[in-house]
């Protein structure tokens, strides 16, 4: 197996997330100590007032058309699907009635079907009652090529959905589908009300108004949606109730540390979303009591892509990073296993991560199962590093720290959001390639820019003109199937279709390919983990990425907020519905006795 060799684990298996702002935004303040405005905000907030903190602000509330994270968060409060996936992975019903299954009829055995029965007397926050057509309704208008649903590659597998009753769709699948269980769950299924979005063309809907003022099936309704904030209020017509907030308060482009500092130290916020701040700093915001840092780990792995392709080179049509013109070195796979040799994953995880990530050379961490991955795997290890580099005729002719062939010298450029633990990274690695005699320039890029799908912004990872980047993405369902399309040849972003598909490590390799279709159709549970399996290893083999840690989604909570149940497979706020206030548990030392 030459400088990589193979080890066992057991598994199955985008958010793009970051802060926002300037590097001087994203970084901790100097003073950490509460001031007695703040202090006394704390003491005077309103208990029924639900307060939640985002590095991004919504940009619509339509998860089929979010732009991020943010957008699915803050939509989900208001939609629903038919199911989601609790934190094991198992399916629990949310507007279904039961989940399907073979032996109760609502799987077909042949993989080329499935019946979903909806709960009785379900209704739009508006009275309208919900219906099976609402649920065909969105299939056609997320699956129309014409409006470009960011959750369209969901669907793709399915040939009809059909309302066969007032209560019942079936879904009929292009061929045997394993995964049946994904359209319609999770934060990707949410159903949109029928009577509502009708009204639009195609050509009209993205930009309706509608889609910042949404009517739901969910807890809560909107109320007002402003730059920056979206404002709640309970529904009325909710099926469990009257939540226990009567408002919700949804505040978005906020720096990682001054979330974290308002929900774990001054106690003036309730949830700070995914904190991507260096462990140590959370650890001493959690001091005060205000708040704890909850870990949800899923299917999240931090990585860094090698380009293959040239992002310097143009193309007659001015495309840059075209697979027409590769990469001078990174196109060799000797090379790029170098580099995976120079990665020290144990320093990363444990300098920056701490209790949020650990370290990882696997692409697919979750849900584990109890059969064994043969999977390539590279440890950390300079001298194979620098033996892989000599093999593929890269040397220091001159002198200077810097290998080269050619005329052409190993220097790079490393981008990356704008995030503080994310820079310590690219200098982490910086360091760790100078070693072997790459020289490595560090880029940052907004946030914005950096997971932008605008195809005019050329510093967006898809369109990838640099030589490395850094972001974390993995599965968001149970089930990787649709994780591991990304890599497929059809998937790769390019001028041709705007840079708007996943596969941006531009990786085509037809044996790949082969896999992931019989693996998409594959009945047999352990004949189709063999065939994950054998995805997975020839990913490793190639490098079409390197994995680094396996990220928790780090989210700030308040010591008076109970009742959540967090799950990696749906949005932080997927049972908002169940969150209550308790009071705060008293400090032992400075509570007053009880009067007699």
């Amino acid at each position: 197996m030459g400088s990589w060799h193979r080890k066992t684990l057991g598994l199955l298996g985008a958010a793009l997330i970051g802060c926002v702002g300037t590097l001087a935004a994203c970084s901790p303040a100097p003073d950490t100590t509460a001031t007695t405005d703040e202090e006394s905000a704390a003491r005077d907030r309103d208990p029924s007032v639900l307060r939640l903190l985002y590095s991004r602000a919504p940009v619509t509330l339509n998860p089929h058309f979010a732009t991020g994270v943010q957008d699915f968060e803050a939509g989900r409060i208001v939609f629903e699907p038919l199911a989601s996936a609790d934190a094991e992975g198992n399916l629990v019903p949310i507007l279904a009635a039961e989940i399907p299954t073979v032996e109760n009829g609502g799987v077909a055995a042949d993989g080329l079907s499935v019946t979903w029965r909806l709960k009785p007397d379900l209704q739009w926050a508006d009275g309208t009652p919900l219906t099976a057509e609402d649920v065909v309704f969105t299939y056609e208008l997320v699956t129309n090529p014409q409006i470009a649903a960011a959750t369209a590659q969901y669907y793709e597998a399915i040939a009809t959905v059909e309302a066969i009753a007032n209560d019942t769709v079936r879904i009929t699948f292009k061929a045997p589908t394993a995964a049946w269980q994904i359209p319609f769950t999770g934060q990707t299924g949410v159903i949109l009300p029928q009577h509502q979005f009708a009204a639009y063309s195609p050509a009209e809907v993205r930009d309706a108004d509608l889609n910042q003022t949404p009517i739901g099936t969910g807890p809560y309704r909107v109320t007002a949606f402003q730059p920056g904030s979206v404002i709640y209020e309970p529904n009325p017509n909710y099926r469990g109730g009257v939540p226990a907030f009567q408002r919700v308060e949804l505040v978005g482009g906020l720096a990682p540390y001054a979330a974290a500092r308002e929900v774990l130290e001054t106690g003036t916020a309730d949830f700070a979303h995914n904190l991507q701040i260096e462990a140590e700093i959370l650890t001493e915001l959690q001091t005060s009591g205000a708040g704890k840092v909850v870990p949800v780990f899923g299917g999240l792995v931090e990585r860094i892509m090698l380009n293959p392709t040239d992002p310097n080179a143009e193309t007659e049509s001015g495309e840059r990073a075209s697979l027409a013109a590769p990469h001078p070195f990174l196109s060799d796979v000797r090379v790029r296993r170098a580099i995976a040799h120079a990665i020290d994953r144990d320093a990363i995880a444990e300098t920056l991560y701490g209790f949020t990530g650990r370290p990882t050379d696997h692409l697919f961490i979750a849900p584990q199962v109890d059969v064994a991955s043969t999977e390539v795997v590279y440890d950390y290890d300079l001298d194979q590093a620098r033996a892989l580099l000599e093999e593929a005729g890269w040397q220091d002719t001159n002198d200077n720290g810097i290998r080269d062939r050619n005329g052409v010298e190993m220097r790079l450029v490393f981008q990356s959001s704008v995030n503080p633990v994310r820079q310590q990274t690219q200098t982490l690695v910086r360091d760790s390639l100078r070693e072997i005699g790459i020289e490595v320039e560090i880029k940052r890029v907004r946030v914005d820019d950096f997971f932008s799908a605008d195809p005019e912004q050329t510093n967006s990872i898809n369109h990838f003109y640099a030589d490395m980047q850094a972001y974390t993405t993995g599965n968001d369902h149970p089930d990787p199937i649709i994780y591991l399309n990304w890599w497929t040849c059809d998937q790769i972003a390019a001028q041709d279709n705007n840079w708007q598909k996943p596969n941006n490590a531009r990786y085509c390799n037809e044996t790949y390919d082969a896999l992931w279709q019989s693996a998409s159709q594959e009945l047999d549970r352990n004949r189709r983990i063999a065939l994950i399996q054998q995805m997975d290893a020839l990913l490793s083999e190639d490098v079409a990425a390197i994995p680094i840690v396996h990220r928790a989604i780090a989210n700030g909570v308040s010591t008076t907020l109970i009742g959540m149940t967090p799950t990696p497979w749906d949005t932080s706020t997927w049972d908002i519905a169940q969150w209550q206030r308790q009071s705060p548990t008293p400090d032992p030392e400075t509570a007053q006795p009880e009067a007699p």
